[in-house]
């Protein structure tokens, strides 16, 4: 038996229940401990994988990581809790019932939908991620794991389905829609059998690889942008895009367009005002600098440029403001900074062809002053903007 089967007998789960906090800097006297106590080598690894794995998931889930089993690859694609219970929200008010979830992974999304009392089929085609997904699904009575190819599925006893696309492969990252397992297209095809159909995506989609009878919706958590999401049928109504930016326990959610393959609305760019302004990714991603240009009463500092400049301040989730205290070219930017004292040097960029930590070396700054500067285009001049942080996102 291998470690990872070990780890769902009763001498495994005990084991692993009784692991302390993970502390990298004991992993080594811990696991020889344990080889001293008898347990089988194989049995030790699985387990210090999972404590690890645990401290990392907490992020995502919180307190209940803590009786969770994970993979690597499993957990980098898991859906956050907060992010996950929006989801499930969707399917209760669209009136769903029973969901099958057909890329379930390690049972994140499906773990939602439990808890919002839908009953729910996850299916995974990797069988040692299925175990960990039932082990995970176990205190449900109402969710049934499947190991096999959710393409593969009987539809007709769900009035939704939820899916979640790999989007690795050997290679790494793949961005191409075509390349996700299973490709999106094969999923999309659902919809037509079911129309409450959802698709967790990679933030990255080009406009015009959307449906055009989708709402896809950009989602971040502060301040990460974590997913698209693509929601027909009941689940989305009205077709478009939009941005929800949960920052804390708050969450702003925008219309950024009513046709989702439409290309971003252009606004014209103006000089460098007494603040600046950094959208939130969600609602760059999602087309909306327009909106969000309104909202601040501001315009793009350049063309092409998601930098929002102004001369009032507006305290709001969908963007970080910084009050502007100078400009100057690039180049005079190491100058100014000697004179100041300035040792500390926090470094934001956009439309500027440079590493900021290689960037940083050649100002070889000292002193104990501290500062914040952005580097970006002003009116299509690469500048450098000395700044500091002002209001807060709630």
């Amino acid at each position: 038996m291998d470690g990872v089967s070990l780890l769902q007998t009763p001498v495994g789960s005990t084991l692993l229940d009784s692991l302390p906090p993970y502390d990298p800097s004991t992993v080594d006297a811990l696991s020889m401990q344990l080889r001293k106590q008898g347990y089988d080598p194989g049995l030790i690894a699985a387990a210090l994988t999972q404590q690890r794995l645990r401290d990392r998931a907490a992020a995502k889930f919180g307190e209940h990581a803590a009786s969770m089993l994970f993979t690597e690859a499993g957990l980098q694609q898991a859906t956050r809790a907060v992010v996950a219970d929006l989801h499930a929200a969707r399917y209760v008010a669209a009136g769903c019932r029973a969901v099958a979830d057909i890329t379930c992974g390690l049972g994140a999304d499906s773990l939602a939908f439990s808890r919002a009392g839908l009953a729910v089929t996850a299916v995974e085609f990797d069988q040692a991620t299925a175990g960990f997904a039932r082990h995970n699904l176990a205190p449900f009575p109402k969710a049934t794991v499947v190991f096999g190819d959710g393409l593969g599925v009987d539809f007709a006893p769900f009035d939704g389905v939820f899916a979640d696309p790999a989007r690795r492969s050997a290679r790494g990252r793949t961005f191409n829609p075509a390349d996700y397992s299973p490709p999106l297209d094969r999923v999309l095809a659902i919809r037509d059998v079911v129309p409450a159909l959802g698709v967790k995506i990679a933030p990255g989609i080009a406009y015009a690889d959307l449906p055009a009878d989708v709402h896809a919706q950009w989602v971040s958590v502060d301040g990460d942008v974590v997913e698209a999401g693509l929601w027909f049928g009941p689940l989305g109504g009205s077709p478009g895009r939009s941005a929800l930016v949960i920052s804390g326990t708050h969450s702003v959610e925008i219309e950024t367009s009513q046709d989702p393959r439409s290309e971003a609305v252009m606004v014209e760019p103006a000089p460098l005002g007494k603040y600046l302004y950094e959208p939130d990714g969600a609602v760059i991603r999602s087309g909306g600098l327009h909106v969000a240009a309104d909202l601040l009463r501001a315009a793009p500092v350049s063309e092409s440029i998601a930098y929002l400049t102004g001369d009032n301040l507006v305290d709001t989730p969908l963007a970080r403001a910084f009050e502007v205290v100078d400009v100057m070219p690039i180049k005079a930017l190491k100058s100014y900074l000697r004179a100041r004292g300035v040792g500390s040097l926090e470094i934001l960029k956009r439309g500027v062809d440079l590493d900021p930590d290689q960037f940083r070396k050649t100002l070889k700054l000292k002193g104990a002053g501290a500062a914040t500067v952005i580097l970006t285009r002003v009116l299509g001049k690469h500048s450098a903007i000395v700044c500091h942080r002002v209001g807060r996102r709630v």
